[in-house]
């Protein structure tokens, strides 16, 4: 019998990462969705178990804080005792604080920033890369860009999701020839309510739909 693929998702209750997650079960793969909000969780998985699709993988919820160290390192360690590796990692999870000149960032939106946004990626790479290195045909970790660095009012959001992105472009050239590959791409202007906070007003007629995105990104891979 053909092992299922697996795939962690980190930030899966909402926009593309939730879509990411759908797609992924609807095709068949073993997805292992993370996320702090336990409801945003629920619906993703009702949402798969409504397509009634006969090949549909399964989700496994994972509800947890990825800044929490020791929830994360459980949960690789629990990935590798039960399916030995991952074949793709998508990191979606972000800390989208409000906007703000930079002279006016609360120091709490600018703290958790850095923890989500930059810290725990820092520390999920080195507990993922050997699940990914381990994948069977090797494995692929998928991070998301959105290029607001040096716009106004982004300091906080812009700042740290720039640093995640430089952290993650090290790690692509570090691996160039060893595995596992690190994929950097710039999702479309999407409906999701992130970017409706960054942008209130805006024709959301206009934006692509999380899970045309998602099945475009997975095109790529």
């Amino acid at each position: 019998m053909t092992q299922p693929k697996i795939a962690l998702v980190t930030g899966a209750s909402r926009g593309l990462g939730a879509a990411m997650a759908e797609t992924l079960a609807a095709r068949g793969w073993q997805v292992v969705a993370v996320a702090r909000t336990t409801g945003g969780l629920e619906e993703v998985d009702d949402r798969v178990k409504a397509l009634g699709l006969p090949g549909a993988g399964a989700l496994t919820l994972a509800p947890m804080d990825i800044g929490n160290d020791d929830a994360m390192r459980h949960l690789c360690r629990s990935v590798f005792d039960r399916w030995g590796h991952v074949d793709l990692w998508v990191h979606a999870a972000i800390h989208a604080a409000p906007l703000a000149p930079a002279g006016h960032i609360d120091p709490k939106d600018w703290d958790k920033s850095v923890a989500i946004n930059l810290r725990a990626t820092g520390l999920l790479i080195p507990m993922v890369e050997p699940l990914l290195r381990a994948a069977p045909s090797g494995g692929t970790a998928l991070f998301l860009d959105d290029p607001r660095g040096g716009q106004k009012f982004f300091g906080a959001y812009g700042t740290t999701k720039a640093a995640q992105i430089q952290l993650a472009r090290s790690w692509q050239a570090e691996t160039l020839r060893t595995g596992p590959r690190i994929l950097i791409e710039t999702p479309a202007p999407m409906a999701t309510a992130t970017r409706a906070r960054f942008f209130p007003g805006e024709d959301r007629s206009t934006l692509a739909h999380p899970r045309d995105e998602a099945a475009r990104l997975l095109s790529i891979l």
